[in-house]
C-alpha cells in the first residue's frame, strides 16, 4: 500500500469463504489463534459489500475479540498507543462487514503513517473478472502500472497487460522479522501483532 499510488479495495468481488476478509491470525500463550468476525450466511453468493455480520446469531463477539485481544497483548509494550482505536471499534455497532474493516483499515493506515487514496472498485464500473477485471480497473484510473501481490501470479494473465501496454510489476515481500511477544517467530500474523510489539517501526 505504501509502494502504490492509488489503493483500490475490491469491495464487489465474490466473498470467500475461509478467507481473511472476515479473519485474521494473532499470537497467544497457546499459540495462534483465529479471530472471525461471524456473518449471516445466505444460499447465493455474495460480494464483500453485501455480507452482513451476524449480530443476532452471535451478539458477544466483538467482546470476544476485544478481550481475546486485551488478555493476550496487555502487556505488549505499546498496548497502551492503540489499544483504545481498537476498543472503541469492538464498541461500536456494526452492519456491514465491508463499513468494520474499513473502519479498521484506515486507523492502521493512520498508525503505520501510509498516506494514500482508498479507491472503491464499485465506484469505478470496470467490468470482467479476475485479469481482465484489473485491466478494466487501471484504465479507468489512468494507470500505467499494475502492482501486484506474489499470490496472483498463478491466475493473471501476464500477456493481457502486455497487450494493454500496462506494465505489471510483482511484490517481493519478505516478511520482516521482529520482537513478538512469545518465544519463536510466527510470521504471517494480523497487523496488531506488529503494532503492540513494535510500534510499528521497522525492524
Amino acid at each position: 500500500m505504501r509502494r502504490c499510488d492509488v489503493f483500490i479495495i475490491e469491495d464487489n468481488v465474490q466473498f470467500e469463504r475461509q478467507g481473511f476478509t472476515n479473519r485474521n491470525r494473532i499470537m497467544t500463550a497457546e499459540g495462534v489463534r483465529w479471530l472471525t468476525v461471524p456473518i449471516e450466511h445466505e444460499n447465493k453468493p455474495l460480494l464483500i459489500n453485501e455480507v452482513r455480520i451476524a449480530n443476532i446469531a452471535e451478539p458477544d463477539w466483538a467482546s470476544r475479540h476485544w478481550l481475546t485481544l486485551k488478555h493476550n497483548y496487555c502487556k505488549a509494550p505499546f498496548w497502551s498507543e492503540f489499544s483504545p482505536f481498537f476498543e472503541d471499534a469492538y464498541k461500536r455497532e456494526w452492519v456491514l462487514l465491508m463499513d468494520f474493516n474499513m473502519h479498521l483499515i484506515r486507523g492502521i493506515m493512520r498508525f503505520l503513517n501510509i498516506d494514500k487514496p482508498l479507491v472503491m472498485s464499485s465506484s469505478l464500473g470496470a467490468k470482467g473478472k479476475k485479469t481482465e477485471l484489473i485491466i478494466a480497473q487501471c484504465k479507468k484510473l489512468g494507470a500505467d502500472t499494475q502492482l501486484a501481490g506474489g499470490g496472483c501470479k498463478q491466475y493473471i494473465d501476464t500477456k493481457r497487460f502486455d497487450e494493454e501496454g500496462i506494465r505489471l510489476v510483482f511484490q517481493d515481500f519478505k516478511h520482516p522479522s521482529y520482537p513478538q511477544m512469545y518465544e519463536g517467530f510466527v510470521a504471517n500474523l494480523s497487523v496488531v501483532d506488529y503494532l503492540f510489539c513494535t510500534g510499528g517501526k521497522s525492524w
